[in-house]
């Protein structure tokens, strides 16, 4: 067996070590719950009016719910057990995170900036 086909037989052998996947299910689906109700908040629940950077901060935290669903659809498929798959979940997954926090701090300097209206 020359040295290409016996490291595409050992990466297939490989899997993705027990309780991994089930913790990154986990992760996402907290941050997810998270999100959603942060954006729950932000959208129906906090006081003052909409304006363009608002819309901004929703959007992006918006984005990150969509990508924390792609993470999570990805986490739940079978070929997830690949640890070439699952190190792109984990990709996406700390994608989603980044755009989170970065809404999160574009919606704290929003609410800073402009404050409620009585």
């Amino acid at each position: 067996m020359d040295e290409t086909a016996r490291d595409r037989t050992e990466r297939r052998q490989s899997y993705v070590p027990q309780g991994y996947r089930q913790g990154l299910i986990t992760a996402i689906t907290v941050l997810l719950g998270f999100s959603l109700a942060f954006l729950r908040f932000w959208g129906f629940e906090a006081p003052g009016e909409w304006t363009a950077r608002s819309i901004v901060a929703t959007g992006a935290i918006g984005l990150a719910v969509s990508l924390q669903i792609v993470a999570l659809v990805r986490s739940l498929r079978l070929e997830d057990d690949d640890p070439a798959e699952y190190r792109r979940t984990v990709n996406w997954f700390t994608c989603s995170a980044v755009v989170l926090l970065l809404g999160m701090l574009f919606a704290a300097v929003v609410i800073a900036i402009e404050p409620p209206s009585q």
